[in-house]
């Protein structure tokens, strides 16, 4: 076993940094919906999420296990490459928290990781059937999943609430809220703070600290719970307010759904190791819940946005991870530059933001600068055809009809007068 050299202290250190940003950025998964129902209040709301984050960094290692060991080849992996990983990381997260938009972290760091060994060790360092099976598949599937199951549970919610009062119900949902939304915060943590120990496990092993297969130490679940729930505790209400506001107006049934279904998702591809991206998952079961209610109309302009976002994550931060590893292996000031370089960006990022802040005064106002309100587009439109009609009989609906008064002619035009010269 060797000591921790410098280069190895800077490298856990920046997987703090970044799983500090993993916390506010991914913060909207679990709060949006609670924050924008009215359910909590929004700090209330972020201090709740931050503490069972950092519970659910405990109940679970087998996520970490797939990124230390399962990700790319351990052999003749340096500690810079992760170095390189982690800048990709972290830049991607805060220029998609800078414009507002709910990116995965999970998959800004696995770019970033595999940017960067494919920059050191070339193609061939990259398990390629485990980034398939546990990464990629997974990032497909499951915002489907969770929004399908969303929008099923919010047809659900309204069939069978439709002859309760409104007031009472809604109550009553608003509590169910808290407790589903307490249930992502638990599966966020779990999920999501388990990528920053497998990373930190992974520069362990490369620096000759752990052997090969070794779980994360307690002092590495202790750190990266603790980051995670400072990050969330702060609160990326940018982010939160996009989810919130800018996918779909929520009632409180429509919450509930959404949050409950994300969070089964969630915590059942932890049980199994897939590193899933709670930010899709999360997203998808608020689409799905806005078009499980009669009316409801999802913002496809802004859903659009996420998913070129979502798209471009991979690729985004696995050139800059490969920028900063080609940096990186060029000596100890290649190391140095790169650092210089984060610090630059990340500071460069938060003075632009300070032009608009937002933060937990008006996270709930309307946005200026966010698309208005659309009309129901194709899927709304289609979804809505086979959603059943309101509680009624068909006479019923036939006498409010007859009761709504014809529309007056409109008076007829005047004959046009001869000019006058």
């Amino acid at each position: 076993m060797e000591h921790i050299t410098l280069l190895l202290g800077i490298v856990i250190v920046t997987a703090l940094v970044f799983d500090f940003t993993n916390g506010f950025h991914d913060t909207a998964n679990a709060m949006a919906t609670t924050i924008s129902t009215g359910a909590l209040k929004p700090k209330t709301a972020v201090a709740m999420s931050a503490v069972l984050n950092l519970v659910g960094a405990f109940l679970s290692v087998e996520v970490a296990k797939t990124i230390s060991g399962g990700i790319i080849n351990e052999d003749g992996l340096k500690t810079e490459v992760i170095f390189a990983a982690l800048v990709g990381a972290i830049l991607w997260n805060l220029l998609t928290w800078l414009v507002g938009l709910p990116s995965s972290s999970s998959h800004a760091l696995f770019g970033g990781l595999i940017g960067a060994a494919v920059m050191s060790m070339g193609w061939s360092s990259i398990n390629g059937g485990t980034v398939v099976t546990k990464i990629l598949l997974p990032a497909v599937a499951a915002p489907l999943v969770a929004g399908i199951a969303a929008m099923l549970a919010t047809r659900l919610t309204y069939r069978i609430g439709s002859k309760t009062d409104q007031k009472a119900t809604a109550k009553g949902y608003r509590a169910g809220q808290i407790a589903s939304a307490g249930l992502v915060s638990l599966a966020h943590g779990t999920n999501d703070a388990q990528k920053t120990m497998g990373i930190i496990t992974l520069a362990l092993i490369t620096g000759g600290v752990l052997n090969p297969g070794s779980n994360p130490p307690m002092w590495v679940i202790v750190s990266a719970g603790t980051a995670i729930a400072l990050g969330t505790y702060l609160g990326g209400w940018r982010i939160i307010r996009t989810m919130g506001k800018g996918l779909t107006d929520l009632a409180p049934q429509q919450g509930f759904a959404a949050q409950t279904s994300a969070a089964t998702a969630i915590l059942a591809s932890s049980h199994i190791g897939f590193s899933l991206s709670t930010t899709q998952v999360c997203s998808g079961a608020v689409m799905g819940s806005g078009l499980g209610r009669k009316g409801g109309v999802v913002r496809w302009s802004t859903a659009t946005r996420m998913f070129i976002a979502w798209g471009l994550t991979l690729p985004a931060a696995g050139l800059v991870g490969a920028g900063a590893e080609f940096l990186t292996k060029q000596g100890s000031w290649g190391v140095a530059v790169t650092a210089l370089l984060l610090i630059a960006g990340a500071g460069a990022i938060w003075a632009l933001s300070r032009r608009n802040s937002v933060d937990h005064t008006n996270v709930t106002d309307d946005d200026d600068t966010e698309v208005p309100a659309e009309p129901a587009g194709v899927v709304t439109t289609a979804i809505a055809a086979v959603t059943p009609p309101p509680a009624g009989t068909v006479a019923d609906l036939a006498d409010v009809k007859t009761t709504i008064p014809a529309s007056p002619a409109p008076p007829s035009a005047e004959p046009a007068r001869p000019a006058t010269v």
